[in-house]
């Protein structure tokens, strides 16, 4: 499978397909909220002990509908390719 490039999102239905996004597992939130999440997954993801994901919350008609997780390091490379060029314009006023 080619790679692709660091400026395409991860998962764009239009262009990857069906298989893009997909339900991995059921997971039970406990009486303290935690959740678990599959070894597994843990595993193909990538996410190590120690390791930082942002919770981001997507809303429909003042609702929370879906949650994302996204490691904290991907998201800060998110926000600092979008950020960069308007900091770089600003600093060279």
């Amino acid at each position: 499978m080619p790679r692709k490039s660091k400026k395409e999102p991860c998962c764009d239905p239009e262009t990857t397909g069906k298989d893009c996004c997909r339900i991995e597992s059921l997971i039970s939130v406990d009486e303290r909220g935690q959740m678990v999440l599959p070894k597994e997954l843990r595993d193909r993801a990538k996410i190590r002990a120690g390791d930082k994901l942002a919770l981001i919350s997507w809303q429909k008609d003042g609702e929370v509908c879906c949650l994302t997780l996204i490691k904290a390091d991907a998201l800060a490379g998110r926000v600092q390719e979008f950020l960069g060029p308007v900091l770089r314009s600003l600093s060279a006023d």
